[in-house]
């Protein structure tokens, strides 16, 4: 009784031709018996007819086929898919895309904050002119900050200041311009807005105080903002 032999697919089938002589081996379980020998067997002696030569051999069986398809789909995979490539190419485009709306997003804020310091450089420039002209209006007496001061104009059109108010007066001698509180950083601030600038100047010296009365620190440390001082 014969023995049963296990066959399994060399390793190298891949790349080996499809048939002829030099056709893939399988390597056997026992034996290793090449492709076309029927193993182990009683001699058939001398073969009377040996013909001009040994013909092709069997071709590959099936282990060796599928591990051929295997092997070229393994490569084409290696190689890449087209639709890889214009998905990637979709990426590419896509990123620009976000890139460029990142960068235009920023530059709009920044844009927008030219603006408002274009409009507070102009407010500044004209409280300059105002206070430069004020500084030339004629006091007779010596102005000093904290004080409000009264404008009145002539009849020969000459502006003076004074420190009675048009109620003071009784009967205003000349007409009256407006009244500016006298700032200690010598700047003018209308009547009007007095108020709200002295609110705020007191805010801004509070807060002065609490930021000084912090201990030292080598990071910037922005609690006497934030909270209330003890």
């Amino acid at each position: 009784m014969a023995t049963p032999l296990t066959v399994r697919a060399d390793a190298s089938a891949e790349t080996c031709p499809l048939g002829g002589s030099g056709g893939c081996w399988l390597a056997m379980a026992e034996g290793g018996v090449g492709p076309g020998d029927n193993g182990p067997g009683p001699d058939p002696g001398p073969d009377p007819d040996p013909g001009p030569g040994p013909g092709p051999g069997p071709g590959p069986g099936p282990g060796v086929e599928l591990a051929l398809v295997e092997g070229r789909a393994g490569r084409a995979g290696r190689v890449g898919d087209p639709g890889d490539l214009v998905a990637l190419a979709r990426q590419v485009q896509q990123a620009n895309e976000f890139v460029r709306a990142n960068a235009c997003s920023k530059l709009t804020v920044i844009a927008e904050q030219i603006r408002l310091l274009q409009e507070q450089a102009r407010k500044v420039l004209d409280e300059a002119n105002r206070d430069a002209d004020l500084h030339q209006v004629a006091c007779n007496l010596v102005k000093k900050p904290g004080n409000v001061y009264y404008m009145y104009r002539r009849e020969s059109g000459q502006r003076y200041f004074s420190i009675l108010s048009p109620k003071e007066w009784g009967t205003t001698p000349h007409e009256f311009l407006g009244a500016y509180k006298l700032q200690y950083d010598m700047s003018w601030t209308p009547f009007e807005d007095i108020e709200r600038r002295d609110a705020e100047i007191t805010v801004l010296e509070k807060l002065l105080n609490r930021q000084a009365a912090l201990p030292q620190c080598t990071e910037p440390n922005f609690q006497g903002l934030t909270k209330s001082h003890k």
